[in-house]
């Protein structure tokens, strides 16, 4: 595994969102971003759940996990895409629902 890709390995606690609320966010377990370190992962906030894949991208010579996700809202189908930018423990974010919301993100590392 790469440096680069080793700074979004774990479990990351969504702690804002710019379209959703945090009771909404936290609804059934506390919203997260979690990365393996073949950059598969999972994500969960309010009722969506979902399997990601990520690829580690350089832009303007900054890492940036960028990855598609598939899963569900409720029990209806969703996929869509997103990143993540790390900064140590803090990341900025962004995850995008396929023809439908979207939404900036804010997550901490747990450890």
């Amino acid at each position: 595994m790469s440096t680069s890709a080793s700074a979004f390995v774990g479990r990351w606690r969504i702690t804002e969102m710019e379209t959703w609320d945090a009771d909404y966010c936290d609804m059934e377990v506390p919203a997260h971003i979690t990365v393996h370190q073949d950059l598969s992962g999972e994500l969960q906030f309010g009722l969506v759940r979902g399997e990601l894949d990520g690829r580690v991208l350089t832009s303007d010579g900054k890492a940036r996990l960028e990855f598609s996700w598939a899963g569900f809202d409720e029990n209806d189908p969703a996929s869509g895409r997103g990143w993540l930018q790390a900064n140590g423990d803090v990341a900025e974010g962004y995850i995008v629902f396929d023809a439908g919301d979207d939404s900036t993100l804010t997550a901490i590392r747990r450890k």
